[in-house]
């Protein structure tokens, strides 16, 4: 085909929660890494576009202590994650992924990024059409590396990489700073200056507490945010997944988070309440160079913006398979794509939590061995039924892992 090809029979993409629970049970059903395999043996191959382990923990901000981070899940294999309740997720949380790797002698390709996936036309007529994975170096070089064909496809490249930042009118001509909360480090940063958050998400009020010790916060959200007083029962969380597991075999978008579970009254939301912290304003219609044009018409100087505006899906790689339905989203069989079950989302809608990503890692490679062995992709419908394999149908957990406890 004119450039250099490797073939394995799995590609995993990412080595977040997900992609190593993928590893884990791949080596337990006997699958070898692609450059340790002898003849005949099934392999697997793991790209990763991060510089070692941790996945979009290494990217957390410096007050997101494992004391505040909501829930971290222990991978499989693995004990429980020590680390003291001060410590900063992205130290505590990348030594315990690094942990994993070494126990499992994880053969994860680091740094590569994946630039496209589609399928094979050499392989199209035959009855496991294969797919190509092309993939870059992301040391910088953007060196393509070699093709890969593969079988299955198990996708946990998470959404870190794709903040999502909404244009608004002005916002070229703002002379403070605007970021968003991928770059956000520190409240040190804005001592002293008026900062408007925006956004109505776990981030944004975890924001506003941090902000509002150093400087002057000001809340801006589309909607009036709805708090429950009631803690985040198992009743409720079954309804939650419930809700979007029904989207997710629709084929609709993935709804954010909150959207999902809604926000809960803490203490610390309490006392923030109390000190006027969480004064809700309506979004601003648009962006000046000093600041921002209220709702009411008047302007509101700021030093800064920050956008907790948060993320979607980094599924971009994907788009030559056309896999999105005419509503936005991308309709899931257990982990499948329903409409190619060589493709696996894991860490998508339903398991999109540290524990529903450790199910899919195994749901997904229960499917793609009860696949192998019957010599064809698994058709929509036909998978496992035991709710053990259906992620997040089992056992409601918590959706809201990657931000702190408001």
């Amino acid at each position: 085909m004119g450039f250099s090809m490797r073939t394995s029979d799995v590609v995993v993409i990412g080595a977040g929660q997900a992609g190593l629970s993928a590893i884990h049970h791949l080596l337990r059903r006997g699958l070898r890494p692609l450059a340790d395999a002898a003849p005949g043996e099934r392999t697997f191959v793991v790209l990763d576009a991060e510089d070692g382990p941790g996945g979009a923990w290494r990217h957390r901000w410096d007050s997101l202590t494992m004391a505040t981070v909501n829930g971290i899940r222990e991978l499989p294999g693995m004990p429980e994650v020590e680390a003291v309740p001060a410590e900063p997720s992205h130290h505590a949380v990348p030594a315990y992924f690094a942990d994993f790797e070494r126990l499992h002698d994880a053969p994860i390709e680091r740094p590569v990024r994946v630039t496209r996936v589609e399928n094979d036309p050499e392989t199209a007529t035959d009855p496991w059409p294969r797919l190509l994975v092309h993939s870059v170096s992301a040391d910088g070089s953007e060196t393509p590396l070699a093709v890969i064909r593969t079988r299955a496809l198990l996708n946990a490249t998470g959404t870190w990489t794709r903040p999502f930042l909404p244009a608004y009118p002005g916002a070229g001509q703002f002379r403070g700073r605007q970021l968003h909360t991928a770059q956000y480090v520190s409240a040190r940063e804005f001592a002293g200056q008026r900062v408007g958050i925006i956004g109505g998400g776990i981030s944004a009020l975890g924001f506003l507490q941090e902000i509002a010790e150093v400087g002057e916060t000001f809340w801006y959200t589309r909607r009036e945010p709805e708090f429950l007083d009631q803690e985040f029962t198992l009743e409720h969380g079954r309804e939650v997944i419930a809700g979007v597991v029904e989207r997710v075999e629709q084929g609709l978008p993935v709804k954010s988070v909150v959207a999902a579970t809604g926000l809960v009254w803490t203490p610390a939301l309490r006392e923030a309440r109390a000190r006027g912290i969480l004064e809700r304003r309506p979004m601003f219609t648009r962006i000046t160079p000093h600041g921002v044009i209220e709702a009411d018409g008047t302007e509101t100087e700021l030093d800064a913006l920050l956008w907790a505006t948060g993320f979607r899906h980094e599924l971009r790689h994907l788009t030559a398979l056309n896999l999105r339905t005419e509503h936005g989203g991308i309709r899931l069989d257990g982990t499948a794509a329903a409409d190619d079950p060589r493709v696996h989302l894991l860490g998508y809608g339903p398991s999109a939590s540290t524990i529903g990503a450790n199910r899919a890692g195994r749901a997904a490679v229960n499917d793609v061995m009860r696949a192998f062995d019957a010599g064809r992709p698994d058709p929509p419908g036909h998978r496992d039924s035991d709710s053990s394999h259906r992620p997040g149908r089992a056992e409601p957990a918590r959706l809201l892992t990657t931000t702190a406890r408001a």
